[in-house]
């Protein structure tokens, strides 16, 4: 059975260029990039080499890219980073309710450390409005952070509009942007953001790496402490393969991210309204045009998500229910139930995100299969029974 993987949001395979260009800093040009001789040299002009890249992909300057562990250690270190370099100033932040959970967290921790966080209302597409982040900010507020993309609805959020808001404010602001770097052009001085945190894994890098844009002048304490690494703001001996891989990441997206994004979105509008017109009791989460290329989120009346990716998985096709993050919890997407859905409608949600690997016929395989799923698990199912 040939399998379709449809859960891109969630990870990427690696590019074969991509690891091509990383296999050589396993085992040949393995020095610490700390270390003065050639060896270690050698790693180091690696290193810059790809933050080179990865600066050029978003419009930064090299200076501004800290590597990490990925994009939740970006988004531990810009909150928690500020915040606590602020604390003479004020301890007030302001989220969305749509964030990742490495935003939402970090938010809780700090509120039990005496920060106060606002989370700001979304509408029924997810998208936050720039008044009410307006409206949010008081003299105490040190940080806004929404991210620019959701990762479960896909929704593009009007981060520009919002960052002319904060800017006027004087205060900072962070946009997790990990599911829109290399999918969608991004460019940190048009956005206006002082932070940014992306993930190679997200746009067919390797896992384990990630990078946090701090634009020139931003404050924030070190989130690791030991050497001097990431010019005293990251410690830690870098991880040269995958800052590698990364770099090569970046230069794939940069060529390749419009032609991409365009037979991205014809197959997502295809898979979109093929499912409208073939399936009743159905709705479309997110908004209908300002979303990723690759997303598709459909509430399922009557059914849970759950039983159709058992379902879909016995078909071979991959998908997900929303975020990784949490596809073993029980509860409903935070995210859905914030843009007014109900829990049952939350709990029937399907997330299917395209790639680079996808092809025609497979979104056309999946117009085939998932009716059927849906046909037989309502026919199943008590919710429909107790509507009828």
């Amino acid at each position: 059975m040939k399998r379709i993987y449809l859960d891109y949001a969630a990870t990427t395979p690696t590019h074969p260029e991509v690891v091509e260009a990383m296999s050589p800093y396993f085992t040949e040009i393995f020095g610490n990039p700390s270390s003065i001789y050639s060896y270690g040299q050698e790693a180091r002009g690696a290193i810059e080499q790809a933050r080179a890249s990865v600066a050029s992909l978003i419009g930064a300057q090299e200076e501004e890219i800290v590597f990490t562990s990925g994009g939740t250690e970006a988004d531990n270190f810009a909150l928690k980073g500020v915040a606590f370099a602020s604390e003479n100033k004020g301890n007030h932040i302001i989220i969305s309710p749509i964030e990742h959970h490495a935003v939402t967290e970090s938010a809780k921790f700090l509120e039990r450390r005496g920060f106060s966080i606002t989370r700001l209302p979304v509408d029924e597409y997810g998208l936050v409005d720039p008044d009410e982040v307006r409206k949010a900010i008081t003299a105490k507020t040190i940080l806004v952070s929404v991210m620019q993309a959701n990762n479960e609805m896909g929704t593009i959020e009007p981060i520009a509009e919002i960052a002319r808001i904060t800017k006027e404010a004087g205060i900072p602001f962070h946009t997790d942007a990990v599911q829109t770097v290399g999918h969608i052009p991004v460019d940190v001085n048009e956005l206006g953001v002082d932070l940014l945190a992306m993930s190679a894994h997200k746009f067919y890098g390797p896992k384990g790496v990630g990078a946090l844009y701090i634009r020139k002048g931003t404050r924030l304490v070190p989130f690791l402490h030991g050497g001097s690494q990431e010019g005293r703001r990251r410690a830690s001996t870098e991880n040269v393969p995958g800052i590698v891989g990364f770099g090569k990441a970046a230069e794939l997206a940069q060529a390749e991210m419009n032609q991409e994004a365009e037979r991205l979105s014809r197959l997502r509008d295809e898979l979109i309204n093929g499912l409208l017109e073939r399936i009743d009791h159905i709705r479309l989460n997110g908004h209908p045009t300002i979303r990723l290329p690759n997303n598709v989120n459909i509430s399922f009346d009557y059914i849970e998500g759950e039983s159709i990716l058992l379902n879909l998985d016995l078909e071979g096709i991959c998908a997900s229910t929303g975020s990784a993050c949490t596809s073993a919890s029980l509860e409903p997407s935070e995210v859905l139930l914030a843009m007014g859905l109900s829990h049952e409608q939350a709990h029937g949600s399907l997330r299917l995100s395209l790639g680079r690997w996808i092809a025609d016929d497979e979104i056309k395989r999946v117009l085939e299969v998932l009716p059927g799923i849906v046909a037989r698990l309502r026919a199943m199912s008590p919710l429909l029974k107790s509507n009828n």
